[in-house]
């Protein structure tokens, strides 16, 4: 949200507290999927059933150790570029954020086939980094890097957010959904026995059953793990880049 001067007015912001806090409850809606965010106001929500995925990069802390600001500056150019991208190649994805080195998108799934095109989004940015790393090493970036790929499904409460009459607002999604798929990515590549895929139950549960063949369960972490590339992009990654 990029800002736009307006003084700050504490008998105004106590006002507009109070009619949040004690006006209106505003109109909830139980929608089958999330509407455009056109339809959001300030007095109204939608609840729905949906999916996030996260994505972020391990041990990006110390990346600053093995590269100067121009080189990691690319580093995260390339990277955003193509989450972004890979998210916003379904038209079921509603919305796409970024937050430092993650980015995370939520995404329609009404239907039980609508959480597999978010287990390919999740196997896709793990093939987009073994190419990027392929593309670093020819580079002589010295210092690979690995991601984590956080997916859950579950109920979420979409509702305008921001500064009534100043045109700066956002969309929030509250519920466990997007914050079970951070805290899922943070899981995946913690550890070397740990692939980079990580799913939550009800996700890997709606999986269909030649997805689920993939995944193994994490049993100390209460989720499921997977080891998966794109085919397409590994044959291309096979024929170009070996």
């Amino acid at each position: 949200m990029d800002s736009n001067y307006k003084l700050y007015d504490h008998v105004a912001s106590a006002s507009r507290i109070k009619e949040y806090l004690t006006g209106a409850q505003g109109n909830y809606e139980e929608v089958h999927e999330l509407p455009d965010r056109n339809k959001l106001t300030f007095t109204n929500g939608f609840y729905a059933n949906c999916s996030a995925i996260f994505v972020d990069i391990r041990g990006s802390s110390q990346l600053p150790d093995h590269y100067k600001r121009p080189r990691l500056a690319r580093i995260y150019r390339a990277y955003i570029s193509e989450l972004v991208a890979i998210f916003n190649g379904s038209v079921l994805t509603r919305e796409i954020n970024i937050a430092g080195d993650a980015a995370w998108a939520v995404v329609n799934t009404p239907e039980k086939p609508n959480i597999d095109t978010v287990f390919a989004m999740g196997y896709k940015a793990n093939s987009m980094a073994k190419l990027m790393n392929h593309y670093m090493r020819k580079a002589e970036y010295k210092t690979p890097i690995e991601i984590g790929v956080g997916m859950s499904y579950g109920r979420a409460l979409m509702v305008k957010a921001g500064y009534n009459g100043s045109g700066i607002n956002d969309v929030v999604y509250m519920g466990d959904v997007v914050n079970e798929a951070a805290k899922l990515a943070n899981h995946g590549n913690s550890q070397p026995h740990v692939p980079a895929l990580v799913a939550s139950d009800d996700f890997h549960l709606n999986l269909h059953a030649d997805n689920q063949e993939f995944c193994k369960r994490d049993y100390f972490r209460g989720c499921y793990t997977a080891d998966v590339v794109d085919k397409g992009m590994e044959e291309w990654f096979q024929a170009n880049c070996t």
